[in-house]
């Protein structure tokens, strides 16, 4: 089994080393701006920025001339820099939607090949049970278990239990 988990995490490593290659220019300095935004050093330099700002404009440092004494400058530019923070976070965000939508589809594919194949078992292990004469071939679980099914019902009736949720809350 440990093979088995080192190769998948080395696909997963690999795939994730490709969607990285694969993200432009642009997608790679939002990620870069959007990471550096989030973090405590963003903080902390801002907190230090708009403290010396505050500082310098009401007259508390002599030797620096007051040169927003309104504070409309640094309004203007919080405006701007937050217009542009949460742009580069919309595409970062728009960037990772899209490659969880295309692993929740690598997932869902395989969670249906998976259902397949175990339904496939279940019926060979049915028919071996039945040659043999085992009583468990007759169980009218395993029937239930060997039905194979249908992505397109199943997606149905989640649809269904959705609306009737939506109705009731």
């Amino acid at each position: 089994m440990a093979a088995v988990l080192r190769r998948n995490i080395e696909a997963m490593r690999a795939q994730r080393h490709r969607e990285e290659g694969e993200a432009g220019w642009g997608e790679r300095l939002a990620g870069r701006i959007t990471a550096f935004s989030g973090s405590l050093a963003f903080v902390w330099l801002h907190l230090a920025l708009v403290a010396a700002w505050v500082a310098v404009n009401l007259g508390l440092v002599p030797q620096a001339p007051r040169f927003d004494r309104s504070f409309v400058i640094l309004a203007t530019v919080a405006s701007v820099e937050a217009i542009f923070l949460s742009t580069f976070v919309l595409i970062s965000q728009n960037r990772i939607a899209a490659l969880a939508e295309k692993r929740a589809a690598l997932d869902l594919q395989i969670n249906l090949l998976a259902e397949y194949e175990i339904t496939q078992l279940v019926k060979l292990t049915t028919a071996i049970a039945g040659k043999l004469g085992l009583d468990d071939a007759r169980d009218p679980e395993l029937e239930e278990i060997a039905q194979e099914v249908a992505p397109e019902t199943v997606l149905e009736e989640l649809d269904e239990e959705m609306a009737a949720r939506t109705k009731r809350g």
